[in-house]
This record gives C-alpha cells, sequence and structure tokens, in this order.
C-alpha cells in the first residue's frame, strides 16, 4: 500500500468512525490546553474529548 492509498483508507475510515467538531477559543487559550495536555502526556484531541466527558459526567449527576 503506497503513501496515497494509506491517506485515502485513513480518510475513509475516519470519515466513516469519526464525528468532527469544530472548536474556536481566544488567541493563545489553544497554547495553555495543548501545554497542560503535553504536561499530562495527552494529545490535545485526547485532553479535549477528556475534559468533555468528565463535564458531561459532572452535568448528569446533577439532574
Amino acid at each position: 500500500m503506497d503513501k496515497t492509498e494509506k491517506s485515502a483508507y485513513r480518510n475513509s475510515w475516519i470519515a466513516e468512525k469519526l464525528d468532527r467538531i469544530n472548536l474556536t477559543m481566544p488567541k493563545g487559550k489553544k497554547e495553555q490546553v495543548k501545554e497542560t495536555a503535553d504536561r499530562l502526556g495527552l494529545s490535545l484531541n485526547a485532553y479535549i474529548n477528556l475534559a468533555v466527558d468528565e463535564r458531561m459526567e459532572r452535568d448528569a449527576e446533577t439532574k
């Protein structure tokens, strides 16, 4: 499988299995979040997903 085929397969898998969210935040905040994620050994994506999951869990407990 060449590089082009790998990219096509990966893009197809992503489109089928994952949803995308376009997230905006004030200038400079992305770097702060990334630094925190790096410090914890997480990717930016993993850190944001963890934060969302934890918040949803907290919110579910208060209802």
